[in-house]
């Protein structure tokens, strides 16, 4: 059987830092309020030269320098974004590029948090059917360029980020399961009202915060039961919880489902925010690089994003 094996993974973050004490100054708020509510502390911001394609090329660089690869062998790349560099060509086509990579399929995938899930899930098929041997996952996200700033609502959330791994086609097992869905009738609860095509109302996230947050953590419980009982695994199989950085609320609510310590989930919302769809690939790396994650462990990603989509992958790391 061929598997999916993750070889190498990297993460880039921004270098301007904009936390809690610094919203404080821009709208009515607190530190203890944001920190109490979402966990978060601080989030990093792009420069006004920076792009999405730059913060995934630096985690891809810091994914291929791990893996020990020829940059070469890459013969897919898949991007998960919401924020593009343009409207066309894909982000994958400019980061392939920045890369100076051969001349493989490249392209985007939008499920705004869940767009990693999504990205792992297509990459998994290509690399299951032969179709591809070795895949570049990117999930990296510029969301302050979307955040309007005079909404405490939501503007607190929103971090900037960029997240790799590299898959490699293996008879030792990698991803074992990966599970998508989407349920568009919940559009406007979590949503960009103006777009492309759609030129009306705001440009910038609006968010139905409570209702989002139920749906999110029924929504995420369910996906568990199924992730877990299609591998016919206990809960107690599972080593390393590795969720999309929403809402601390919203990990512990999922680590209670799993009963299982906040010791063995990966928490990084504090220092990241939400990065939307770098938010699981930056966190994967995180706990890697502070030797959390060991290889032979068992992984639950899980996530829920806009649309609404939801997924959760299941791998032997």
């Amino acid at each position: 059987m061929i598997y999916s094996k993750i070889i190498g993974t990297g993460g880039y973050l921004p270098e301007k830092i904009l936390n809690n004490r610094d919203l404080e100054k821009m709208f009515e708020t607190t530190d203890e309020w944001i920190t109490t509510r979402t966990g978060i502390k601080e989030r990093h911001i792009v420069s006004a030269h920076q792009y999405t394609s730059d913060l995934a090329v630096e985690a891809s660089k810091k994914a291929i320098e791990v893996s020990g690869i020829n940059p070469n062998k890459i013969d897919l790349i898949i991007v998960a974004t919401t924020t593009p560099d343009k409207i066309f060509p894909s982000t994958a086509c400019i980061v392939q590029t920045k890369l100076g990579l051969s001349l493989c399929p490249a392209f985007d995938i939008q499920a705004v948090c869940s767009g990693f899930v999504y990205a792992l899930s297509v990459a998994d098929n290509f690399i299951k059917t032969g179709s591809a041997k070795c895949v570049l996952v990117i999930g990296a996200d510029t969301m302050s360029r979307i955040t309007d700033y005079s909404d405490r609502s939501n503007a607190i959330l929103w971090g900037d980020g960029g997240g790799a791994v590299l898959l490699e086609a293996s008879d030792q097992p990698g991803i074992l399961s990966t599970h998508i869905h989407a349920d568009g009738a919940y559009e406007k609860l979590l949503q960009v009202p103006s777009g492309v095509s759609h030129q009306k109302g705001k440009a910038t996230i609006e968010m139905q915060g409570n209702q989002v947050f139920k749906i999110a953590v029924n929504t995420l419980d369910s996906i568990v039961d199924e992730t877990l009982e299609i591998n016919e695994l206990e809960k107690s199989d599972i080593d390393w919880l590795v969720p999309h950085q929403a809402n601390i609320r919203i990990l512990e609510a999922t680590a209670k489902k799993l009963n299982m310590s906040m010791d063995r989930v990966i928490v990084t919302i504090d220092r990241h925010g939400n990065t939307s769809a770098a938010s699981i690939p930056l966190a994967l790396d995180t706990a890697i690089r502070e030797d959390k994650i060991k290889r032979g462990e068992t992984l639950l990603m899980e996530a829920f994003g806009g649309g609404f989509t939801w997924g959760s992958a299941l791998i032997k790391y």
